[in-house]
């Protein structure tokens, strides 16, 4: 194989990386702008606790399952038409999700919410994006730089019900739109396909049955459904959560998902330069173990707002460092004209991962006790089995990658 397409890869990979990375941060403040306003909504609309968790969950299955497109498109598209394409599509939602909720439509907050999904699949164009710029001892690294595009969720859990406050509903959605409009055309006038890049022509379903006729796409789907999905369900719900379980106010909640969200975003590259270094299989254990300690713990209740701080704030990182685990290994082992496939159906798993939690979380929600225990312990069960299940299923050592 050539080595000049490494080589000449290096020029521009520092400002296409971090200009994807922005996009993925928009376009996942999108995706999120019903979880910060599920509490006003449901004191609105009179919502039980699993209408609410219905609500909140709708935007992430499309965004979950349309990964899985997604992500074959931009083997054959290149990421930065599929930038453009997903950037402009979630404006329409964004802004009719907004029309929903100022008149009060629960209905119409359901199927806007559905289609507000779209902006959640921008992050299956990320990773084959960022892999074409980097070569394999770096793609830990850019896939873990790309990955703080979840940032975005922190942005919409802090500034979302702050924007509410200060301009009113509807215009805090239009402001998200016209971001949106814009970063659509910075990427068409900056963004550039790496020069690694090959377009994939073959048909979409059969390159999908073929990703899914890979062990590794199964065994990372696994893994990433519960590292990835932990995180997008308490970005989501933990407002709902933070609400009925210490009184915050809306703004209150909303700062500390933040917070959450934020601290999961820095590590998430930690995770993925640690999976350069050290094999991806400890760090995603330590993630899955810590994962299931801090749920435990959440069970007890830990008094605002040191203790709880400290307990969010420790799951938020675990679950940090193994979602830059997982792809990391990813990386390392799809097929390499495979990855966006094999990264698509991965990422779906990651975000089917984060649409049952908050529906199972408002389920088996106890309003005599108001705790979340039977939820919280699913999680650390869950957590656990994945855990037994790398230790003894997974190598360390990865077999050598195949070429399809």
């Amino acid at each position: 194989m050539s080595t000049a397409p490494a080589v000449n890869t290096r020029k521009g990979q520092t400002l296409n990386l971090l200009l994807a990375t922005w996009v993925s941060a928009i376009n996942f403040w999108a995706w999120n702008m019903i979880g910060p306003l599920s509490t006003p909504y449901s004191e609105r609309l009179s919502l039980d606790a699993t209408s609410a968790s219905v609500m909140v969950a709708m935007p992430i299955l499309v965004g979950s399952l349309g990964r899985i497109v997604v992500g074959a498109l931009t083997d054959r598209y290149g990421g930065r038409t599929m930038f453009i394409a997903i950037s402009v599509a979630s404006i329409l939602p964004v802004l009719a999700v907004g029309f929903a909720g100022s008149i009060d439509s629960y209905v119409l907050l359901l199927v806007f919410g559905f289609f507000l999904g779209i902006a959640g699949t921008v992050f299956a164009v990320g990773i084959p994006f960022a892999n074409n710029w980097y070569d394999a001892s770096r793609r830990g690294f850019a896939t873990g730089v790309f990955g703080m595009g979840m940032v975005g969720t922190a942005l919409s859990a802090f500034f979302t019900p702050r924007f509410v406050d200060w301009f009113g509903l509807m215009t805090t959605h239009v402001v998200v739109a016209i971001a949106l409009a814009v970063t659509a055309l910075v990427c068409v006038a900056v963004m550039r396909e790496a020069p690694a890049f090959t377009p994939n022509t073959d048909p979409v379903l059969p390159k999908l049955a073929a990703a899914a006729k890979l062990r590794v796409t199964w065994e990372m789907s696994f893994l990433y459904a519960i590292v990835f999905g932990g995180f997008v369900a308490f970005s989501n719900y933990l407002p709902t959560y933070i609400k009925a379980i210490y009184d915050f106010t809306t703004v209150d909640a909303g700062s500390r998902t933040a917070a959450f969200a934020l601290a999961a975003v820095i590590a998430r590259p930690v995770g993925g330069a640690l999976s350069d270094r050290i094999p991806p299989k400890y760090v995603v254990l330590v993630s899955l173990g810590g994962t299931a300690a801090m749920a435990v713990v959440a069970t007890l209740e830990p008094p605002p707002d040191f203790w709880s701080a400290v307990t969010f704030t420790a799951m938020a990182l675990f679950l940090g460092v193994g979602t830059g685990g997982v792809f990391a290994w990813v990386a390392r082992r799809a097929p390499g004209n495979s990855v966006g496939s094999v990264t698509g159906i991965v990422a779906a798993a990651g975000g089917v991962g984060g649409y049952f939690p908050p529906l199972v979380m408002g389920a088996t929600y106890d309003t005599v006790g108001e705790d979340y225990t039977f939820g919280l312990l699913l999680l650390a069960a869950t957590a656990f089995a994945a855990f037994l299940y790398t230790v003894f299923r997974l190598g360390a050592h990865e077999p050598a990658r195949t070429k399809t």
